[in-house]
């Protein structure tokens, strides 16, 4: 048996395929993903840990289906991400990380707080007299992709475009497509690329008071054009997917957990059991610098490495009965959803910020929220992802 991304149990369901293989091939060789997996949770909290033996140069750009017309296609920019924060190693990321962080100070971190409340608000007065709609769709992406789009400096006209876009990156990239569709698909991801070069000249000439127009201002002294072009892009990649697709699996696993709504005293430690139990990212790539010996196992050295962050949440070792859902599970933040160690995500504090402020304005304003009568719940297909298409819900 192999991980198979053309399976719905692949993102749905894999927990017993993975406790198997935490007992009994804690590092495996999948032969659909080219790689080798980790699957321990001390096996992949140490890997996060060691950059010398776990690089992640280039690790983010990973598409072993792409064919070479669409390579072509892409030219250089097949190697996007090439500098973005989690895709190099020290001492770039130390400098890289050090001149992101500057927009993640404590005041810009509420301001951003309260602005996200507003925008939630301002969804569940449209749709709140309904008694009815599709939660990805209508209610968890909007608020998320406006904050994203104000606190990078996207134009309001804008924030459809580029909705579009990152959704054909993770397609492109994150999932198996058939040749022409590819063509398509990175025909669209150079327009991305494209948008966002000329955002950043627009600031370059004309600053505001956004994130690319601070990080513009380090061009030449911290930071590289390029750099810059793809700190946003990726940043825009996350405020448009990860984290909706976070607070759609939230909902869910509260809805049939029962336990909807959510005191306010235990939303922050039901964000994180959610995440842990139902995580929006299901790990991250390395290439093996050398040869590494594990349980009886070489990874030759240049092979791609899968530290499965979705393995690690269940290892019972560290989290008890972990196919239960406890609302107040004393270590839930202990999961590694948003990395580890140097490579912990620039971005958490706000993903953090997010998913508490949704579930405490959906819970005090649609405090009956169910799951639609007949509503089918069904994934999408990804490599390193988990987020519903879609999910029908009354109130």
């Amino acid at each position: 048996m192999d991980f198979d991304v053309t399976q719905d149990w692949h993102v749905a369901s894999p927990y017993d395929f993975l406790r198997r293989l935490r007992h009994e091939r804690p590092v495996f060789r999948s032969e659909h993903l080219g790689a080798y997996v980790l699957t321990r949770y001390a096996d992949v909290r140490a890997a996060y840990g060691d950059a010398r033996r776990f690089s992640s140069k280039g690790s983010l750009t990973i598409s072993r289906s792409l064919t070479e017309e669409t390579r072509a296609r892409l030219g250089e920019h097949g190697s996007f991400l090439s500098s973005f924060v989690a895709n190099v190693d020290p001492p770039d990321h130390t400098r890289l990380r050090r001149s992101v962080s500057r927009a993640f100070t404590p005041r810009a971190v509420a301001a951003l707080e309260r602005r996200f409340r507003e925008l939630n608000e301002d969804v569940l007065d449209r749709v709140a007299g309904r008694g009815r709609a599709d939660f990805v769709e209508e209610i968890a992406h909007e608020p998320s992709v406006k904050l994203t789009a104000a606190f990078i400096g996207v134009p309001a006209a804008d924030e459809e475009f580029v909705q579009q876009r990152v959704k054909e990156w993770f397609q492109l990239f994150l999932s198996p497509q058939p040749p022409g569709r590819q063509l398509e698909l990175a025909d669209g991801f150079l327009t991305y690329l494209d948008y966002v070069d000329r955002l950043v000249v627009a600031r370059a000439k004309d600053p505001q008071d956004d994130f690319t127009s601070l990080m513009t201002s380090l061009i030449g002294e911290e930071l590289s054009h390029r750099e810059v072009v793809e700190l946003i892009s990726t940043i825009l990649l996350g405020g448009n997917d990860t984290v909706p697709n976070q607070l759609g699996n939230s909902v869910l696993r509260l809805l049939r957990e029962g336990q909807w709504p959510v005191p306010p005293e235990r939303v922050a430690n039901a964000v994180e059991e959610c995440m842990r139990i139902d995580g929006a990212a299901l790990g991250s790539f390395r290439f093996a610098t050398t040869d590494v010996e594990l349980h009886g196992v070489t990874i030759p050295a240049g092979e791609l490495v899968l530290l499965s962050t979705d393995s690690a949440a269940h290892d019972e070792t560290v989290f008890p009965d972990p196919e239960r859902f406890v609302i107040d599970r004393p270590n839930a933040d202990a999961h590694m959803v948003f990395g580890y160690g140097i490579h912990f995500c620039v971005g958490a504090a706000l993903g953090r910020l997010q998913l508490r402020t949704a579930l405490d304005v959906l819970g005090a304003r649609l405090p009956g929220l169910r799951l639609a009568e007949g509503a089918s719940v069904a994934y999408r297909r990804s490599i390193v992802g988990r987020g519903l298409p879609s999910l029908m819900v009354e109130w």
